[in-house]
């Protein structure tokens, strides 16, 4: 049965989420602050989890961000939030997906399921190509011989997405449909995840040799390069 934490100060919020949660069929877990809740998946193990972004000691960012430390399991930040520098932030924390207060439970439910068979569908492999060596299992990437480079999960589907076309451009839609699934993310999203990637896999990430912006069309992991 798959177990999720959620964490939530909201007391009225959090006991309709358990008991729709519960409902579907998950097993849950339950805290009404950052830090609790950090405890509890530390020694619960959850296999997902809902992190709401106001919290009473540290905020759910914060929260995200300690958590991505250790374990790549699926997070989902509740936010009454919406502007997009907010949307970027918790994406940058490491949530994979975010959804927008009031919401409704079954709203909520196919979205952690459609998560979840996401993260289900992705093998545990290695990838490799002329450049890169992609360990999907550690979220990790080399070459050269250098020390693995940790990425975040979006970074990860990201990067492999572009080592399977290596050559060839990829449309903005198609990468977001790859990552976040159709319509789940803003072109802009995107082009922030990309930055963030260049940062960790480019010498000068301004002045990128490795992923190539195509002009009004998308991203394109080039077939060569050099430092």
């Amino acid at each position: 049965m798959t177990r999720i934490l959620v964490v939530d100060d909201d007391l009225a919020l959090a006991d309709i989420l358990v008991f729709a949660l519960r409902r579907a069929g998950f097993d849950v877990l339950l805290a009404h602050e950052g830090r609790s809740g950090i405890s509890l998946f530390n020694n619960q193990h959850p296999d997902m989890v809902i992190l709401d972004w106001m919290l009473p000691d540290i905020d759910g960012l914060e929260v995200c961000k300690q958590l991505r430390l250790t374990s790549s399991v699926p997070i989902i930040m509740l936010t009454v939030r919406q502007a997009d520098d907010d949307v970027v932030s918790a994406l940058e924390a490491g949530a994979d997906e975010y959804i927008n207060k009031p919401f409704s439970p079954r709203q909520l439910i196919a979205r952690i399921r459609a998560l979840l068979r996401r993260v289900e569908g992705e093998p545990d492999e290695i990838i490799r190509n002329q450049n890169f060596k992609l360990d999907e299992k550690r979220q990790e990437v080399s070459w050269d011989g250098q020390i693995p480079i940790h990425l975040t999960r979006l970074e990860m589907l990201l990067l492999r997405a572009l080592m399977h076309n290596q050559g060839h451009t990829l449309t903005t839609d198609i990468l977001i449909t790859r990552i976040w699934g159709s319509g789940k993310a803003s072109p802009e999203t995107l082009k922030q995840l990309v930055y963030r990637l260049r940062k960790k896999i480019e010498g000068k990430p301004g002045i990128p040799i490795r992923v190539e912006t195509i002009r009004n069309r998308g991203f394109e992991l080039r077939s060569s390069f050099n430092d």
